[in-house]
């Protein structure tokens, strides 16, 4: 009974040792797989139905189940491709963070496509990255939508006599308490008060005429400013 047992013994740190033995790491191996050939070392296993297999590490795990050129079976799971359903990572309150991000210093990009391939497009220069507070969808954002602004010089013709109108395309109806802090007008160089020396409204900005408090004499030129 004792020699049953420890034949037996002997056979499983046989098998275990047997088995250790099958997954190595080996630099032998890499001039000939077909997947990144040479990138790294290899691990050499065998699985349960005894293929021998080898392992690689390139921005994901890829195991190729022949060396014999033209002939390899590969599987890569990895970073990249093409999403086929909606996906959505939960960070649960942990950090999901990137590292080792370049420092932009190009010009920033005139034009962004719906979906334009980074592989493929011809667009140049950078975008912002935004989130869709509606459905968390991650969306690019040219510069000029974040900052871009709206400037006007208009020189009085003649002795205004009456309120004077002046057009701004693109200026949008403002909120007191918000936007409206955005938005500067200069006559002279001296800045006027919103509500007091001008009323704000779309694509027009009315300085408020005053013979004795605000006259709008010929030559005068007002400059409007408008921050997005």
């Amino acid at each position: 009974m004792k020699n049953k047992f420890l034949k037996g013994g002997l056979l499983v740190l046989t098998m275990i040792a047997g088995t250790a033995l099958q997954a190595q790491t080996t630099s032998a191996t890499d001039a000939s797989l077909v997947k990144d050939a040479g990138d790294g070392v290899s691990v050499k296993l065998i699985d349960n139905k005894g293929t021998i297999k080898y392992l690689q590490t390139n921005n994901g795990i890829t195991s190729i189940t022949s060396t014999t050129a033209g002939s390899a079976t590969t599987t890569t799971w990895q970073l990249g491709g093409t999403l086929t359903d909606d996906t959505y990572i939960d960070v649960n309150a942990n950090v999901f963070a990137l590292d080792g991000l370049q420092l932009e210093t190009g010009s920033a990009a005139t034009s962004a496509p719906d979906g334009s391939d980074a592989a493929t497009s011809t667009d140049t220069g950078w975008a912002l990255i935004v989130r869709d507070e509606d459905t968390g969808e991650l969306k690019k954002l040219l510069a000029t939508d974040l900052i871009s602004g709206i400037y006007k010089a208009y020189p009085q013709v003649a002795d205004a006599v009456a309120d004077v109108a002046i057009t701004v395309t693109g200026l949008p109806v403002l909120t007191a308490t918000t936007t409206l802090a955005k938005l500067f007008v200069y006559r002279n160089g001296a800045k006027l008060r919103s509500g007091t020396d001008f009323v704000a409204t779309a694509d027009t900005v009315t300085i408020t005429y005053s013979a004795a408090d605000l006259p709008m004499y010929a030559g005068d030129v007002v400059e409007i400013q408008y921050i997005k």
